[in-house]
Formats: C-alpha cells, sequence, structure tokens
C-alpha cells in the first residue's frame, strides 16, 4: 500500500541527490584553473541530460529488471515498458516505481561524473560523451544490478547502503586508470580559480547526501534516521581530521583540504550510513580523512596526475568503507543488514573485502582497455596547443568570465 509520507520523503531525497550534480560541477569548478572552468563542468552537466536518455531507454531495466543471481538484467522494462503511475516498486510496496526508477536515475547522473576530476583539462568533449555512455553500459550497470537489483553479489551477501562499490569504488578506480591512460598535464601549476565556488559545491554535495543516504532506506524509518545521523557525524569528524592533519604538516588550516576532508568523510561513511551503530561514525569518520589524506599524498609522491583527487578520496574512501561496513555492521541497528567482524561474522568481512577489491580492479581495467579502444576511434587527449590555451575556448568557444569588464 502506498505510503505518503515516505513517498513525500523520496521525492525530497530524489531532488537533493539531482542537486548533488550541480553541486560537484561547482566543486570542481572552483578547483579548475581560470581556463578550464567551463570545461569541467560541462562534464557534470552534460550528464544530467544524456544519463537520463541512457537510463530510460534501457539502464533502469537493466539494472532492476530480471537477472536474478547475475550479472545483468534485461530488456522488459526498456523505455519503462509494462510501468504504470499506480504501480508501486516491489522492493517495499510503498512507493511509485517510477519515483524509483527517478531516484535510481540520479546516482547513474553523478556516477561517471566523479571521474572527471582525475582528467581535468585534458580530454575532448567528443571522446567523453563515448567514454560517459560506454562506462556507464559495461562498469556501472553491472554493479548496481549485482549488488542492488538481486544479482549475484546480493545473493553472496554482499552489503552496500548507498553506494561504496557501486558508485565511489568503481568511479574512484576507473578515474586511476584514466590518469594512467591520459597522461599528466604539460601545466601543472594550475591553481584553483575560485575556492568559495568549491566551498558552495561542497556544501551542495554535503547537503545532497542526505538524501543520497537517508534516502537509500527508501522508506521512512527509524534506518532512515540513524543514516541521515551517521552521514552527518562521519562528514563532521572527518572534517577536523583533515583539517588537524592538514595543519600539522602544512603548518595552515586550509579551506580547500577542510572541504575535501568532507567529502572523503561522506564517501566513506556511504556504504555504511544504514548499517553500523551512531558510535562506530566517528571512527569511519577519522579512518576517512587519515587514509584519504595519506593517499593523496602518496599519489603525489608517485606522481600520478589526478588532479581533483578522485581516486585518493572517493575510490579510496569507498574501499575504506566498505571494508569497515565489513567490521561494524550489526543486525541490531538494522534487521535487513548483518553482523559483522566484532560480533563475530568473519565470512561477511571477507565478502565485503574481496567484493571492493574486484571492483576495484575491473573498474581499473575495463577504463583503461575502453579509453584505449575510444582513442583508436577519436582522440582522448586534446593538443597540447589545446591545453595550453585552455578547454573553456579552444573546445568550447566560450570563457567563464569576461575579462575584458573585470
Amino acid at each position: 500500500m502506498l505510503e505518503t509520507g515516505s513517498t513525500g520523503f523520496m521525492l525530497l531525497a530524489t531532488s537533493l541527490v539531482m542537486l548533488m550534480t550541480p553541486g560537484l560541477a561547482f566543486f570542481y569548478g572552483g578547483l579548475a584553473s581560470k581556463r578550464n572552468i567551463l570545461g569541467i563542468m560541462i562534464q557534470s552537466f552534460v550528464s544530467l541530460g544524456w544519463t537520463t536518455v541512457l537510463w530510460i531507454a534501457f539502464g533502469y531495466s537493466l539494472c532492476f529488471s530480471g537477472g536474478e543471481g547475475g550479472i545483468i538484467g534485461n530488456f522488459d522494462k526498456a523505455f519503462l515498458s509494462g510501468i504504470t503511475p499506480d504501480m508501486l516498486w516491489s522492493g517495499n510496496g510503498k512507493i511509485p516505481e517510477y519515483l524509483f526508477v527517478a531516484y535510481q536515475m540520479m546516482f547513474a547522473i553523478i556516477t561517471p561524473a566523479l571521474i572527471t576530476g582525475a582528467f581535468v583539462n585534458r580530454v575532448t568533449f567528443k571522446s567523453y560523451l563515448i567514454f560517459l555512455t560506454f562506462w556507464q553500459i559495461l562498469v556501472y550497470y553491472p554493479f548496481v544490478h549485482m549488488i542492488w537489483g538481486g544479482g549475484i553479489l546480493a545473493e553472496w551477501g554482499v552489503l552496500d547502503f548507498a553506494g561504496g562499490i557501486v558508485v565511489h569504488a568503481t568511479a574512484g578506480f576507473a578515474a586511476l586508470a584514466s590518469v594512467f591512460f591520459v597522461g599528466p598535464r604539460n601545466d601543472k601549476n594550475s591553481t584553483p580559480n575560485s575556492i568559495p565556488l568549491v566551498a558552495i559545491g561542497s556544501g551542495l554535495l554535503w547537503f545532497g547526501w542526505y538524501g543520497f543516504n537517508a534516502g537509500s532506506e527508501v522508506a521512512v524509518d527509524s534506518v532512515t534516521t540513524l543514516a541521515f545521523l551517521n552521514t552527518d557525524i562521519a562528514a563532521s569528524f572527518a572534517t577536523i581530521t583533515w583539517v588537524v592533519i592538514e595543519w600539522m604538516h602544512a603548518r595552515k588550516p586550509k579551506l580547500v583540504g577542510l572541504l575535501t576532508g568532507s567529502i572523503a568523510g561522506l564517501a566513506t561513511i556511504t556504504p555504511c550510513a544504514g548499517f553500523v551503530p551512531v558510535w562506530a561514525a566517528p571512527i569511519i569518520g577519522i579512518a576517512a580523512s587519515m587514509v584519504c589524506y595519506y593517499a593523496v599524498q602518496l599519489k603525489n609522491k608517485l606522481g600520478w596526475d589526478d588532479a581533483l583527487d578522485v581516486w585518493g578520496v572517493h575510490g579510496m574512501g569507498g574501499v575504506v568503507g566498505t571494508i569497515l561496513l565489513g567490521v561494524f555492521a550489526t543486525k541490531s541497528v538494522n534487521a535487513a543488514g548483518t553482523d559483522g567482524l566484532i560480533h563475530g561474522n568473519v565470512a561477511f568481512f571477507v565478502k565485503e573485502l574481496v567484493a571492493v577489491a574486484g571492483t576495484a580492479l575491473y573498474a581499473f581495467l575495463f577504463t583503461y582497455l575502453m579509453l584505449y579502444l575510444i582513442n583508436l576511434v577519436t582522440r582522448v587527449r586534446v593538443s597540447e596547443a589545446e591545453e595550453m590555451e585552455g578547454l573553456d575556448y579552444s573546445i568550447h568557444g566560450e570563457r567563464a568570465y569576461d575579462e575584458g569588464a573585470l
């Protein structure tokens, strides 16, 4: 029977997750150099349009129709065939299936957009559109189905509340593969063009994340409130931890570091939010910033040109969160979950570890192969002249600021 409360909440949660993609565009746009603001922002905004087309055409069907115990679904619900406005989502019978279609679509929109921060000002728009299409079909959709659509990993007992594996591990390690394929920037001295814009984007992401995590319960109940509170606690502890670590190393508390720490905490709590008790959230937040901060430092030391630290923050955040879910999960807060390592369930911990490691490896290898194949059709990397001029003008024929009026 339709629940108006849950339906109203899920409409709000869907809107919040949608807002995260513009938030990501602002976050990345502020971090990019002055000549590449529009180039990075359009890569997020175009996903709002094109991913919706793919999702309605066949994406939702491949993720959530048929294929029980398998790797991918079928085309039975292509173009939303057979779904009517009064049909309830079979997962809980509380909200319209149309609403579930829309909610999951917002996840599909933002996930590939996360990757773009790694190769800012180095990739042609045409190759990105091809990448956006096939990465979803061959990486994102299968993992959605395997974990959230009743596929093989779900049957094996793998849990992922809101996307530590499905969203952050896939995107983070795809980002690392893209860094290796595309290569470093010619001009690595580019500095953020607008830290206030980064702060606006970060605030929108944090705000939207309540819909991302709490909404993943797909109802209004005690688990919804648990996920909401855990999200804020972990993000807050991660924020302060990052500030303290960076203050110790750089001798100055930096706003960009603080904002990065908040995103690390949000990414890391994502798989855990509705499965772990409140007391675990501060531990997860602290671990998030410690691991992600030093992952970024390792990346810098090794010379990997992940421009906006997608791998270090999202990739490693997703991995750490999934592993800690295997540690702290307990059925005492969510009967639909399971007990983790500290409650004696070693098997579940091993399953989470194997699942996230396998996901990271697949996302990395397949992304690298896909970029190689795309490059055979159309060049992936921009020319040196285009890069030095900036993608805003060389690719898109626009400039973010009217410099003559400044």
